[in-house]
């Protein structure tokens, strides 16, 4: 009796295992599109380093970072906003290419939105000559004739031409502004109770789909409930991102918001976004790294222990 009733204890513990192993494996992965987006493109270089444009480089690191993803992330849908030198769509007109960003992101409901730039800073790359005051020399002026002649004292400044090393550098990655939620509300689709899933939902244009009257005030407070959502992950996958870097041994100059036309995509973009600038291009040391293949190595796999550390942490909510 007592070995039939182990047996059945046994039974039932294998059965409950298998029950919660097979739900874990058919659970949907909590990321299943990653939006990979190259800053600038075409005639829009971007900032100019000594040697290199913001351009070439961003692009270089996203498709260096959308290869690795599609490795380490296998079961994610990798997208990319631009594979080439050109503009996104082959356009020619900075703010239709910058629309399309969002329209790709958008469309391929997405589920994290993840920019490339580089960062800039001073008169020019490199550095700059600059004026400065190293003393005086004085001399008598006469003015006036007669009695109203005067005598007085001149200063003239001497100066001298120094060279001016553009110092600026470190990492810094971009969110949109929390008190700009009126501008994101009308890209972010909210779903229906009940579906927790974080991607955007069907396209307008499909007939089968009945939007919701975003005017009204329900629609409008259930949108700001999801852009909190996303403000949330957002913030949370950018400080990743900085502490990850940081482990390589870049400086940091924090998660920043904006809410300025630099960052429209990010605005736009119905999912958690951010922008990651890479480093100062118009540092000559750290153009040098952001160009170089460690460099870049070290960006990227930031960015994906940065992300994994995300997909646990969200996984876990």
């Amino acid at each position: 009796m007592l070995k039939k009733t182990f047996a059945v204890l046994a039974f039932l513990i294998s059965l409950v295992a298998l029950f919660s192993f097979s739900n874990k494996w058919i659970q949907k992965p909590v990321i299943r599109t990653i939006v990979v987006d190259a800053g600038h493109g075409g005639y829009d270089v971007g900032a100019r380093g000594l040697f290199s444009t913001e351009a070439d480089v961003s692009l270089a690191i996203a498709m260096k970072l959308g290869k690795r993803l599609e490795t380490e992330f296998p079961e994610c849908k990798i997208v990319y906003t631009r594979t080439g030198k050109a503009l996104p769509g082959n356009l020619n007109d900075l703010n239709d290419a910058n629309h399309l960003r969002a329209e790709m992101a958008n469309e391929a409901k997405g589920d994290l939105f993840i920019s490339i730039h580089c960062n800039s800073a001073g008169l020019r790359a490199g550095g700059w000559n600059s004026k400065r005051i190293t003393g005086y020399t004085t001399k008598k002026v006469v003015t006036g004739k007669g009695k109203k002649k005067k005598t007085r004292t001149v200063k003239t400044p001497i100066t001298e031409i120094y060279y001016v090393k553009n110092m600026v550098a470190g990492t810094e990655t971009f969110i949109w502004a929390a008190d700009r939620s009126g501008i994101k509300s009308g890209y972010i689709n909210v779903e229906e109770p009940g579906n927790t899933s974080d991607s955007v939902a069907e396209s307008a244009t499909d007939s089968n789909i009945i939007m919701p009257d975003m005017n009204s005030p329900e629609f409008r407070i259930r949108s700001q409930l999801y852009e909190k959502k996303y403000f949330t992950k957002s913030l949370m996958l950018a400080g990743f991102v900085e502490e990850e870097l940081v482990k390589t041994g870049r400086s940091s100059r924090g998660v920043k918001q904006r809410n300025d036309k630099g960052i429209w995509v990010l605005q736009a973009t119905g999912m958690p976004s951010i922008l990651v600038e890479t480093g100062f291009i118009t540092n000559e040391e750290e153009e040098i790294l952001i160009n170089s293949e460690q460099g870049q190595e070290n960006i990227v796999q930031s960015i994906v222990n940065a992300l994994k550390r995300y997909r646990e942490a969200i996984t876990r909510s």
